[in-house]
């Protein structure tokens, strides 16, 4: 499944991201996520919750793509 997410600003914070998309359903748990390595930011793992996301940027998390779009 790949979903477009718009957002409002330049960048958004990785797990504000995955709640922004409803990937997951609290902060917690997307910390929680982001630090087992079970994110990945444009096809590599990464591990930092506050990480910047760009629009054009790619995350995958179980089994889903969220693309990062600019809202115009």
């Amino acid at each position: 499944m790949e979903k477009t997410v718009l957002i409002h600003t330049e960048l958004i914070r990785l797990d504000q991201l995955l709640k922004l998309a409803g990937a997951v359903g609290t902060g917690g748990e997307a910390k929680e996520v982001v630090r087992a390595g079970n994110v990945l930011l444009n096809g590599a793992v990464c591990t930092e919750r506050g990480r910047k996301v760009y629009p054009g940027d790619r995350v995958e998390f179980d089994g889903a793509v969220y693309l990062c779009a600019a809202k115009q």
